[in-house]
């Protein structure tokens, strides 16, 4: 026999509170939260789609660790502290233990930052699943992508490309390390303690969702100048260096989506005071528009990222 909609919620999805500033979760028509003196609230929503941006024969468990990880991830851009989540799921059909991998790869995320479900809703429907994340970010100190400076300094948290080469391993393509690669794409690691760190120092920031061309392009839109970034100190791995090698394909790493690093815009003095894991690769121009300096060349680079609207995209975020 199928489980009933509130029998679901209450098997999978309801949990006792963690956070201090829960007041009501999971079982009334709405929860209730506060939001300390001083600080404010940073709301995010990301909605992922089967064959879309996932695969149908993803396990259950990634698929519940990365629809929270793609949401940490923008509050992790904005320097925001996790603190609640709301879940929309709409299946074909209850699949009791489907529901429980699914689960228990959301709840392996959402409690390493004491982070509670605090409602959501369930329906009928082609598989399609949606978080809504809340955190709190002290008033007035949000990163945002609108305040980059010509004269400052680009960097990326970690390594830019793995997520992408899992997607191309999915795809067809065999090369090495590919099991590290395929880890990226399908259990991303929200940079939460990284924008936490910078939140004081950076200007601007956004993660790497779409591919690093692109949301940089976010950046340079919204505050209204350019860039240039060095082709040769983006980190890649070895792996993304030895599909470049074989294919020649070096757009790759600017293009493709899911990496969920942060990319973010700091001027000099404060870049010297930094303390995480990350590497400088270019510098914010007055003049507008992207340019990538390899092989000792300068060009113009125009090259879209993943488009939720292009019928040919492939799965990805």
């Amino acid at each position: 026999m199928a489980l009933a909609e509130f029998d679901l919620i209450k098997q999978f999805f309801t949990r006792p509170a963690q956070h201090k500033c829960t007041r009501l979760s999971v079982g009334d028509d709405c929860a209730l939260l506060s939001v300390p003196e001083g600080y404010q609230l940073a709301i995010t929503t990301d909605t992922m789609v089967e064959n879309i941006h996932f695969f149908p024969d993803v396990s259950p468990q990634q698929l519940g660790y990365k629809l929270l990880a793609v949401n940490l991830s923008d509050l992790a851009s904005m320097g925001a502290e996790p603190m609640a989540i709301t879940l929309a799921l709409t299946m074909p059909r209850v699949d009791s233990g489907w529901l429980q991998a699914f689960a228990d790869g959301l709840f392996t995320l959402a409690d390493k930052y004491q982070l509670d479900l605090i409602g959501g809703d369930t329906t009928s429907g082609p598989l399609t699943l949606s978080i809504q994340a809340m955190g709190l970010v002290p008033v007035n100190q949000a990163l945002k992508r609108s305040a980059a400076k010509a004269g400052d300094l680009i960097y990326v948290t970690g390594s830019i490309g793995n997520a992408g080469l899992g997607l191309k391993i999915k795809q067809g393509y065999a090369g090495q390390d590919m099991q590290q690669a395929l880890q990226r794409f399908h259990c991303p690691e929200p940079r939460i303690k990284e924008g936490l760190a910078i939140r004081s120092l950076a200007h601007a920031c956004i993660d790497i969702s779409d591919g690093l061309a692109a949301d940089l392009g976010h950046i340079l839109s919204k505050s209204g100048v350019g860039a240039t970034l060095d082709y040769e100190k983006i980190p890649l791995p070895d792996a993304v260096i030895h599909y470049i090698q074989q294919t020649g394909d070096w757009q790759m790493p600017l293009v493709a989506g899911d990496d969920y690093e942060l990319c973010f815009t700091i001027n000099a003095d404060n870049a010297s005071k930094l303390n995480i894991a990350c590497t400088c690769i270019g510098a914010i121009e007055e003049q507008q528009g992207l340019r990538i300096m390899r092989l000792g060349k300068t060009s113009q680079f125009n090259k879209a990222g993943f488009e939720h609207f292009n019928l040919g995209a492939p799965v990805g975020h």
